[in-house]
């Protein structure tokens, strides 16, 4: 039997690297594509793909579009997960987040229109498109984005819905909940928190600073998310759908819960700076699955604190080994 071929945009991510990881597993003849950088980029995916099968990964950047190895792979499925995915510095460089989320998106589908239209395609969504709609947030909900990330990653959503209404392509949008690991970057909040309080219970530093400790976040763990995916694109039809826990904490109770298990007092080592927060905040994110766990029959494994355990054993073996 002829292995299933997938081409995976910011191969080298968190999501990236789990959901190349999960289809090897499954048996997938596996292409991915990362920005060339001057710093070695590629910790995620180095016990993913040996040495030789480096020729499975391409430099490439959706600011030139993918075409040429639309052409060359001839992809069953293509997942994005390309993008510049900070929703703080989507403030600091807007038009760069907009060409890469948004129009990168349409590079991507106008490639797949003119030369491959039988190949799937899953744009990663995010639950930032709600903003400041009031949770729960599910598929029916308003989106009312209010940073360039979140609007960028709106019109990337419309885009992949109006290719899969205009021209039948399959085309999904996963609208995923935070979803966080031991491979998260360590600019965003909750891999900040577990690595500074490592860092902390090592005495190597003396101090955390974070910025809006009320923003409510559902999080979830991105190898269980990779597997709702997994999911979206091997359903019947092309669909969109909401991935999430259902369970909601604000950033103080991440910070709290993993000092906590850490057997450290948050508050001896918390100072807050508005330098650390955003323009304009979106208070609460809190997804409604019910879609996905009906119709696909999937639901998260991974609790709260289970996730919070594991990313926290991950940053102590890290920081003692000067890794981070």
């Amino acid at each position: 039997m002829t292995k299933k071929v997938a081409l995976i945009t910011g191969i080298n991510g968190q999501t990236g690297s789990y959901m190349a990881e999960l289809l090897l597993h499954k048996g997938y003849e596996v292409h991915g594509v990362l920005r060339r950088s001057s710093y070695p980029n590629t910790q995620r995916i180095d016990s993913i793909f040996d040495p030789e099968s480096r020729k499975y990964l391409h430099y490439g950047d959706l600011s030139e579009g993918i075409d040429h190895l639309l052409i060359d792979i001839k992809p069953d499925e293509v997942y994005n997960f390309a993008a510049m995915s900070h929703v703080r510095i989507s403030f600091d460089i807007p038009v760069y987040t907009l060409d890469i989320n948004a129009v990168g998106v349409c590079r991507i589908l106008e490639g797949i229109r003119k030369i491959c239209p039988h190949t799937k395609y899953y744009q990663a969504s995010s639950s930032e498109i709600f903003g400041s709609t009031p949770p729960p947030q599910n598929e029916d909900s308003k989106f009312h984005p209010v940073s360039p990330y979140g609007i960028a990653k709106q019109a990337g959503f419309f885009l992949t819905k109006c290719y899969r209404n205009g021209y039948n392509i399959f085309a999904c949008n996963g609208i995923l909940m935070n979803h966080e690991s031991p491979r998260r970057g360590v600019n965003f909040v909750t891999r900040k928190i577990t690595r500074l309080a490592c860092m902390i219970k090592l005495n190597m530093i003396k101090e955390i600073t974070l910025g809006n400790l009320d923003a409510k976040r559902d999080w979830g763990f991105a190898g269980d998310y990779v597997k709702a995916i997994y999911l979206i694109m091997q359903h019947d039809k092309p669909d969109d759908f909401v991935v999430s826990t259902g369970e909601a904490h604000t950033v103080r109770e991440f910070a709290e819960e993993v000092f906590k298990y850490l057997r450290l007092d948050l508050y001896k080592y918390l100072k807050t700076d508005d330098i650390c927060k955003r323009p304009l905040e979106v208070n609460a994110l809190l997804g409604d699955s019910t879609k996905i766990r009906e119709t696909l029959g999937w639901k998260p494994k991974i609790g709260f604190k289970e996730l919070i355990a594991m990313m926290v054993e991950s940053d102590l073996m890290l920081v003692a080994e000067g890794k981070v």
